[in-house]
C-alpha cells in the first residue's frame, strides 16, 4: 500500500466496521472462507489497493479484535452503542488527524475488487464530490424484486437520485401490459438492464463523514432503512461509479457458500494455469 503519490496531499484510510451480532448470519465476520476468517479476506482485498495508506477494522467485539490483531492487521475497539456502522467509523475517523479521505468498506465483502477501491478514491479527490459509492448491473429478476438488494437511480452525470429497496425505476407501461412486475421483467427485452444494484462501498471526505454522523436520522432513511438517504436529503452530492468486477455481499449462508465456491474455483484455475506454465518451461 502506498499513499496516493509522493507529492499528494491526499491520504486515504480504509475503515472496516465489523460486529459479531449480525441479524441474519451471527458471527459472520469470523466465519472461515477457504481457511481464513472472512474479515481477514476483506482486509487482504483492501490492502491491495495501491492508493490506500492504512486499513483498520473498527469493532466493538473482543473476538473480532483479537482475530484481526493476531493476523497482523490493525484493529481498534469502539463504543458498543453506535446505531450504525457509519457512526462507528466516525468515532475512529475523528482520531485520524492525517487522513482526509475515509473509505467505508463493509466487512462482508470478501470479493471486493482493489481496483474498485482505487477508482472510487480517485473520484473522491474532486472537492465538489461529497461521497463516492459504487453500483453493479442487476442480472436477475429475483434481485430486482428482492428488498435486500438496494436499487440506485442515477442522473446523466453519474450522481445518485435515489436509493430504494423497491424496484426503481418502476416500468409502469410494461406492468400494465403484462399485469405483474415479474412478468414484465421476464418478457420485455432490455427492461432488466434499467436496474442497478447499490454495493457497499463509500468514500467520504473526512469532514463530510463527521458531519453526516452528527445529523439525526432523516424521514426517508427511517422508511427505507438506508442511511445514505440521510445524505441525499441534506443535499450531499453522491457520485456512483460502476464496480470494476462484481462482488458478493455475505448476508446469508447461501451467500457464504457462493463465495466459498468462487474462491475455491479460482484457486483451482490458478493451480492449473501454474502447472501448465511449469510444463511448458
Amino acid at each position: 500500500m502506498n499513499p496516493t503519490g509522493p507529492n499528494s496531499q491526499t491520504k486515504a484510510v480504509v475503515l472496516i466496521p465489523a460486529r459479531f451480532a449480525s441479524t441474519r448470519l451471527p458471527g459472520k465476520a469470523l466465519l472461515e472462507i477457504d481457511g481464513k476468517p472472512m474479515i481477514c479476506r476483506v482486509i487482504e482485498r483492501a490492502t491491495e489497493a495501491r492508493n490506500v495508506a492504512r486499513v483498520i477494522v473498527a469493532t466493538d467485539d473482543e473476538r473480532i479484535f483479537e482475530v484481526v490483531r493476531s493476523a497482523g492487521y490493525e484493529a481498534v475497539m469502539t463504543r458498543a452503542d453506535h446505531a450504525s456502522g457509519t457512526d462507528r467509523l466516525a468515532e475512529v475517523a475523528e482520531t485520524l488527524e492525517d487522513a482526509n479521505i475515509i473509505v467505508n468498506l463493509q466487512g462482508d465483502e470478501p470479493l471486493i475488487s482493489p481496483r474498485t477501491i482505487e477508482r472510487a478514491i480517485e473520484v473522491s479527490k474532486d472537492e465538489s464530490v461529497g461521497i463516492v459509492t459504487t453500483w453493479e448491473a442487476i442480472g436477475t429478476v429475483a434481485d430486482v424484486l428482492n428488498p435486500d438488494v438496494v436499487k440506485i437511480v442515477l442522473d446523466n452525470a453519474g450522481r445518485a437520485f435515489y436509493f430504494s429497496r423497491s424496484p426503481v425505476p418502476y416500468p409502469r407501461e410494461a406492468v400494465r401490459k403484462h399485469v405483474t412486475l415479474e412478468a414484465a421483467l421476464r418478457n420485455e427485452a432490455g427492461l432488466l438492464c434499467q436496474f442497478r444494484k447499490h454495493t457497499g462501498l463509500y468514500v467520504y471526505h473526512k469532514e463530510v463523514l463527521l458531519e453526516f454522523a452528527r445529523w439525526p436520522q432523516s424521514d426517508l432513511e427511517r422508511v427505507e432503512c438506508l442511511e445514505q438517504l440521510r445524505a441525499l436529503e441534506r443535499g450531499v452530492k453522491i457520485t456512483a461509479i460502476e464496480a470494476s468486477t462484481p462482488s458478493i455481499a455475505v448476508d446469508t449462508r447461501d451467500d457464504l457458500e457462493r463465495v466459498r465456491i468462487f474462491i475455491q474455483k479460482n484457486h483451482l484455475e490458478f493451480a492449473v494455469q501454474s502447472l501448465k506454465s511449469g510444463l511448458q518451461d
